[in-house]
């Protein structure tokens, strides 16, 4: 059981939440600010609770609306069962291993092994367990989840954690997905929003190698992405991979969606419309946020394709951005874009003695089709 959570009384408009509270009763490191360089070394404290070193990166963005957590295992070592009440999708940021999960009382058991970039997801009301594969190097995994909004619902961690509530789901629901996810293809103007590629299932084996994309011409750059869904779960993401020395377009949209890096290497900028901007380093296993209605663009500075993994915050979050009627607002064209980028970005591939591969003609003509320009080169 949680220990009871010593909260004022609330005042008018706090941006302070049970989950805050919830998180400082547990003693352990809360990494804040825009990003977070590698998930694989950020500092971590022990949990006596969990019997494990874990760690939260609550970023500019996420409050109230979004959970990360870091946890590792040590090598060789399986870590006590817990019981969640939410879904919740975990990210392999090191390591190999295997998890097993079970609904009480159920004779059904599940397990799947797992590697550094795999993705899965842990249905709700399920008992589950982690387990290091490797003898001689811990694992690390990163968590997501709407755990803010539910404890904002009901302000109880008890009710979340190890609850004697019995989810009328079947685990044998899920027993199919948990092979690699399948990839589905619909037809001509089935999605409302022209996205013809989804990927659908619980287990997604390698982030960073997978290629089955569909073009997104709409962002720039010659950039492809696919649309991530889980069954039986409001849970959602997306990848994007584009070209080496190459940008997106910049765009802004609601809060709490984290993202983070398969692999690449560059640079994000992020800004409150008519404020200063804040650069953002990225390489592998980085994480940040978009705040709530930033702009925030991407940089591929490196030598290959960069890819991002995004895990969505609710639908009805969903921002502004990604409705085409509302583009003119909430996406910047390159034509219209600070100049100051362009020249940024020029300097830091010089930096690495490298020149960038943006078609000159993207800078004048809003109709430029980059999906003809990147078959020529």
């Amino acid at each position: 059981m949680a220990k009871a959570l010593l909260k004022p009384q609330r005042t008018m408009w706090s941006k302070v939440f049970t989950y805050d509270y919830w998180m400082e009763s547990t003693g352990l490191p809360i990494h804040r600010g825009f990003y977070v360089e590698d998930l694989r070394t950020v500092g971590l404290g022990w949990w006596e609770e969990r019997q494990c070193m874990s760690a939260f990166i609550q970023l500019a963005g996420q409050e109230g609306v979004s959970s990360a957590r870091v946890t590792e295992i040590p090598p060789g070592q399986t870590l006590p069962p817990l019981k969640f009440a939410l879904d919740e999708v975990v990210y392999v940021v090191a390591g190999r291993g295997l998890t097993n999960i079970w609904y009480e009382g159920s004779s059904t058991k599940k397990s799947f092994e797992w590697q550094q970039h795999s993705m899965f997801l842990i249905p709700h009301g399920t008992h589950h367990q982690f387990s290091n594969m490797q003898g001689d190097k811990p694992v690390r995994l990163l968590h997501y989840s709407y755990l803010p909004l539910a404890l904002s619902a009901v302000p109880d961690a008890d009710f979340f954690f190890n609850s004697p509530y019995q989810s009328p789901d079947d685990l044998a629901e899920h027993e199919n997905y948990y092979s690699e996810a399948k990839m589905v293809q619909l037809s001509e103007g089935a999605d409302p929003k022209g996205r013809r590629v989804y990927w659908y299932g619980n287990f997604f084996p390698d982030m960073k190698a997978w290629e089955k994309l569909d073009a997104n011409d709409r962002r720039g750059a010659g950039g492809k992405s696919v649309y991530i869904l889980f069954p039986n779960c409001e849970v959602f993401a997306h990848m994007s991979v584009f070209a080496a020395r190459t940008y997106k377009k910049a765009h802004r949209h609601g809060p709490g969606r984290v993202i983070v890096i398969p692999a690449g290497e560059g640079y994000s900028i992020m800004w409150e419309e008519g404020k200063d901007k804040v650069v953002v380093p990225w390489r592998e296993c980085s994480m940040f946020v978009p705040p709530n209605r930033w702009f925030h663009q991407h940089f591929n500075a490196g030598g290959t394709p960069a890819r991002y993994l995004a895990l969505h915050s609710p639908m009805q979050f969903y921002g502004h951005a990604e409705k085409v009627e509302d583009r003119a607002r909430d996406q910047i064209e390159y034509p219209d874009e600070d100049p100051w980028i362009r020249k940024k970005f020029e300097e830091e591939l010089a930096e690495r003695g490298l020149k960038s591969l943006m078609p000159a003609d993207a800078y004048t003509n809003r109709d430029f089709e980059w999906s003809k320009a990147m078959g020529k080169q």
